[in-house]
């Protein structure tokens, strides 16, 4: 492993604090300021448990104001006309859950032991996807991490973790963005399973979620309306406001908490294509470049359906999560072509050739399973670093209404062969919590709402297949697993187990060598990468090359067929990587079924 930016003795510790303009912020020892935001409301009342209830004052333009003795530990609300108690919307923590009392704590209370870490650079990045409430929260996660290192990994990326109503949750749901979810466990476990990786040499990222807010426990629109938009909706509900400059500064100064607080290495934005205003987008950006220590790498990424690259300008975002990439690939391995993957069904080898090169395969081209509408922007300029390729991730997995992985719908080589090309690539590899050593286990959308709103999730889950003619009866729909039965939790877990018993032992060994081949050969030479182009040499094979930063030529081969594909003649170079059973067929001339392999030509001179 490359080494990270970690001193090797580090300090006693230090403390960390971010500032925030909202919710309740110690000012000294024992007093506690309080502010809100709450424009529909003329007088708000500050509730603290066991107290009188104190009017706040009104500071104008909507905000409110209280300074009291009081500190950590103080569990409080706010008080809004005659019968309105809502939670803190900046709250730090909610050991009551969403619709509980919020909780006043002192940011600077944890010690960093490697508080001058100073994170990896973004080339380095190679990112397991993890949900926390499968490891049994934030110290399950803790207690992996040595492994998930040893294993080769640089960063982990966690699923959104701020506070959902109930136990169980992807995290989407989330409707207190400052709060860590009380299931996963408190600020200060947050906190050492951050610390805990920064002395690993890992980096921590964190999905974070701004296009909306779940179904249950937003208060917001009880105080201050204006929040959302009336005019216009997201596929989750009504859109957020962010021509709003108090909204805007609720959802920067939540990007840059995590950053500064809790010493999050870089955010992964989720779906920004919903937020109405992505200027937004690029405002933010900038206050994070500007706003975060000197000298420390901070990533950020985006998910936006439209391939909208002109957001990895520099000094903005470092990379796009490429859908594309996983969507030619899906279709080589598996032969779906419903739903979205019908966009990838025609030629795949040369869409594959595509997005090796030059990152999005849709770059303003019509989308047939979008109406003829064009989606995307031109990616060819960008470095391959600027995007995330994966083979599994939540989505791609979780949206399945069986929540099967790859490792249930592909040939065992297959997916061998395109994990080597997933990892050998310069663009930024990412995995699924167990993909690591191919498990089997189903990944479900999984939530733990009550009342009316349980079976109005679980009957929209449900709705959500009937255009497939495999759901297409109430009957077959009902077999979709209930998104609110514990059991759908329980059963997406990942099996211990299955990574000690062979073949879960070989898929973690050809994982773990991979990522060491990669790190030793190609990262260090990924700074001033470009492709030399690629091209399909067969129905399911491509050959891609890039000129590295220190003028070699990495050449990759990928056959996803059942059938060998012929070379043009011998590949200058030095093998990097051939599987054993693919040996005699290139010595042939020839690239074996189910085969990746990948060659480097050193510089001239």
């Amino acid at each position: 492993m490359l080494a990270a930016s970690l001193p090797a003795d580090p300090p006693p510790g230090r403390r960390f604090h971010q500032p925030l303009s909202a919710g309740a912020e110690p000012v000294g020892p024992g007093r506690t300021r309080f502010r809100i935001w709450a424009p529909d409301h003329g007088r708000v009342r500050l509730l603290i448990e066991g107290g009188t209830p104190l009017d706040m004052t009104a500071l104008g333009e909507g905000w409110h104001e209280a300074t009291v003795e009081c500190g950590p530990g103080t569990r409080y609300r706010y008080g809004m006309g005659e019968d309105l108690a809502v939670p803190d919307p900046v709250s730090r923590f909610q050991p009551e859950d969403v619709h509980g009392p919020s909780e006043v704590i002192d940011p600077e209370a944890f010690l960093w032991r490697h508080g001058e870490w100073r994170g990896r650079p973004w080339r380095e990045a190679v990112i397991l996807e993890v949900h926390a409430g499968l490891w049994d929260g934030f110290a399950g996660v803790t207690r992996r991490l040595a492994e998930i290192a040893a294993r080769g990994f640089t960063a982990i990326e966690l699923m959104p973790v701020n506070d959902f109503p109930g136990a169980r949750n992807w995290g989407y749901d989330g409707v207190l963005p400052y709060a860590p979810d009380h299931a996963y466990g408190s600020p200060e476990e947050l906190k050492t399973l951050i610390d805990t990786a920064h002395g690993l040499g890992l980096m921590v990222f964190l999905d974070v979620v701004y296009n909306h807010f779940g179904p249950d426990g937003n208060y917001i629109h009880g105080y201050a309306g204006g929040f959302f938009r009336d005019d216009i909706d997201t596929p989750w509900g009504e859109a957020i406001d962010f021509r709003r400059p108090e909204v805007r500064r609720h959802f920067t100064e939540n990007a840059l908490y995590w950053l500064n607080e809790y010493r999050f290495d870089g955010l992964r934005f989720d779906a920004v294509h919903a937020i109405p205003d992505p200027d937004w987008l690029d405002e933010t950006a900038a206050r994070i470049r500007s706003e975060t220590e000197p000298g420390r790498h901070v990533h950020l990424v985006l998910e936006h359906d439209g391939n909208a690259a002109r957001h990895l300008a520099p000094g903005l975002y470092d990379a796009q999560w490429n859908d594309d990439m996983h969507h030619v690939m899906h279709v080589l391995l598996t032969g779906e072509t419903d739903g979205y993957y019908a966009d990838y069904a025609e030629a795949p080898a040369d869409r594959l050739a595509r997005a090796l090169a030059e990152g999005f395969i849709y770059q303003g081209d019509p989308s047939a399973y979008r109406g003829g509408e064009r989606r995307g922007e031109p990616s060819g300029h960008l470095p391959p670093t600027a995007f995330v390729n994966f083979l599994q991730n939540h989505d791609q997995i979780g949206n399945r209404a069986f929540g099967e992985r790859l490792t249930s719908l592909a040939p065992v080589a297959g997916v061998a062969a395109a994990t080597a090309l997933i990892l050998l690539a310069p663009a930024i590899p990412l995995m699924f919590m167990g993909e690591d050593w191919g498990s089997t286990r189903p990944f479900l959308f999984f939530t733990d709402h009550h009342d009316a709103l349980a079976p109005l999730v679980r009957e929209g889950r449900r709705r959500e297949f009937a255009r497939f003619e495999r759901f297409a009866d109430d009957q077959a729909r009902a077999r979709i697993p209930d998104p609110n039965a514990a059991l759908t939790f329980e059963t997406s877990r990942t099996d211990a187990d299955e990574a000690a018993r062979e073949p879960g032992r070989a898929r973690a060994a050809l994982v773990a060598g991979l990522i060491a081949l990669r790190q030793r050969e190609i990262v260090p030479r990924l700074e001033g990468a470009v492709s030399e182009g690629a091209a399909a040499i067969g129905p399911k094979a491509v050959r891609a090359a890039w000129r590295l930063g220190d003028g070699a030529v990495l050449t990759l081969f990928c056959n996803l067929d059942g059938s060998p594909v012929p070379l043009d003649g011998k590949p200058e170079g030095r093998w990097l990587f051939v599987p054993p059973e693919a040996i005699e067929a290139l010595e042939t001339g020839a690239l074996a079924p189910m085969t990746t392999a990948a060659v480097l030509r050193e510089p001239e001179g």
